[in-house]
């Protein structure tokens, strides 16, 4: 894996080493230098100065954190799962019990608020040879001493509450993405996870997808120029409605806690409704829809890649629902989140993101970042580096060698390695403030229909005419 310390500014001085400018072989030739070898040559030497300073700078992703208890790699790694539904289950504990010998880890304790979701829970750790206890309440698994790290796939609005408990109890966090419900309370998880020191990894997989790393360390090698945009999309086309998932016979109100799953920060949806427990991201009470579950794939690997990931200053989205495809689904409301989302949000460096996510059509845009002498393109497992037709003299095209593509089980790792000290997460929480930063923005500009400003030192949130908007929470609009 990409090292971004001192193993990243000893593969660029080897680099720059290999093209030191040399004497002419004919000490007394005259010769004058193209124009293109002019270039070079000033290139390598603007290279040098730079990496001199990335020595004495610090590196995203390697920022010093409070002292914390190392797990060493002949310790095993005693796990906890809060939420193993669709995501928690499958994405995360089956896999995790498959990978737990090659890792070093163990799943003790599940949670849920589902007495059948904690049974097949227990069952499948049984059945992998080990042993769990289950737990309705979270509470009472963050209360165990035993427990090293938790992983909290849970409704978007509950994982503040559950990961600043968990870091406060001790334990390091692998939170699902969003990284929050609402801007509040992610500067809540923020200050949180500062305050403690505890490893902190988004569930964004994507950011373990080299790929991205691989775009950081040419971006911050200036091979680009100055970036000036990205553009990425995720989209899907489900002609019966996203999120429009089976309802299954065992959830009623005996077997899942309402009071419990529903929380008392919601202000609405008050009764027990199965389709709310299964189909949760159509509702804004819940989830912030595409912005919510789509967008994060993309905004948190295209911000990574920049390598200087910036709060933005300003974010709009406009959003639409031009199909209403729930009426597709029988039985089931119509959803309050848009089946399209556009955002941009503008940097401090003037950087321009813009990602597109829809449920109703499949079509992406192009996946680039585009720099002022050169693009990147990253469709695929590769990234090629294009120079634009100004610098086309300057900047010789690159191709990557090939990457895994992006999985839960690198991510898993990572996070893994990260708590035994041998590695930085690749989605921490550096990264995933300033992404929710955007998420939450891009929402309050789509549902009030105004541009969002923000300042990071202030942390407030003003609209075109600098007046100040509180940030959007919990009973603030009638849909939460």
């Amino acid at each position: 894996m990409i090292n971004f310390g001192q193993k990243h500014v000893s593969f660029c001085m080897h680099k720059i080493q290999d093209h030191v400018v040399e004497p002419c072989a004919n000490a007394n030739s005259t010769a004058p230098s193209t124009r293109r070898q002019f270039i070079k040559k000033t290139a390598v030497a603007a290279a040098a100065v730079a990496t001199a300073k990335l020595l004495r700078a610090p590196v995203y992703g390697q920022q010093t954190a409070p002292s914390v208890k190392v797990v060493g790699a002949t310790e095993k790694i005693r796990l906890g799962f809060i939420g193993v539904g669709k995501q928690g289950f499958e994405a995360h504990l089956l896999n995790i019990i498959k990978f737990a010998n090659e890792n070093n880890v163990a799943a003790v304790a599940v949670c849920d608020v589902s007495k059948h979701r904690r049974t097949e829970a227990q069952k499948a750790i049984e059945t992998a040879g080990g042993k769990a206890d289950a737990y309705e309440d979270y509470r009472r698994l963050l209360e165990r001493k035993d427990i090293d790290a938790i992983f909290c796939s849970t409704v978007d609005h509950w994982h503040a509450r559950v990961t600043i408990d968990a870091v406060e109890a001790g334990k390091h966090v692998y939170l699902e993405k969003p990284m929050t419900r609402y801007l509040d309370e992610a500067f809540a998880v923020y200050d949180a996870v500062k305050r403690t020191g505890k490893v902190f990894q988004l569930g964004s997989q994507g950011c373990s997808d080299l790929k991205w790393h691989k775009a950081a360390e040419w971006i911050r090698a200036g091979k680009i120029g100055q970036v000036v945009m990205t553009q990425g999309s995720f989209m899907r086309n489900r002609p019966a409605g996203e999120w429009n998932y089976p309802i299954h016979a065992w959830c009623t109100p005996q077997d899942v806690n309402w009071k419990l799953w529903h929380g008392g920060q919601i202000k609405t949806r008050l009764e027990f409704s199965a389709d709310d427990y299964f189909r949760w991201r159509k509702y804004y009470a819940y989830c912030a829809g595409l912005l919510g579950d789509l967008v994060p794939h993309k905004a948190h690997p295209y911000l990574l890649a920049t390598g200087n990931p910036e709060f933005p200053v300003r974010v709009s989205a406009v959003g639409s629902k031009p199909v209403r495809t729930d009426k597709n689904t029988p039985d089931t409301p119509e959803r309050d989140c848009p089946e399209i989302v556009q955002l941009i949000a503008e940097f401090p460096s003037g950087m321009v993101m813009h990602i597109t996510t829809s449920s109703v059509s499949e079509q992406g845009t192009q996946e680039i970042i585009r720099g002022h002498k050169a693009y990147l393109l990253l469709g695929g497992n590769k990234v090629e580096l294009k120079p634009e037709k100004p610098f086309a003299e300057e900047i010789d095209p690159e191709t990557s060698e090939p990457f895994e593509p992006e999985s839960f089980t690198a991510h898993q790792k990572n996070f893994f390695d990260a708590i035994r000290g041998v590695a930085k997460p690749n989605a921490d929480i550096e990264l995933a403030i300033r992404v929710q930063t955007i998420i939450s923005l891009a929402e309050m500009s789509e549902r009030l229909n105004i541009m969002c400003r923000f300042d990071e030192k202030t942390r407030k949130i003003t609209d075109a005419s600098d007046r100040e908007i509180p940030p959007i929470t919990y009973g603030t609009l009638p849909q939460s």
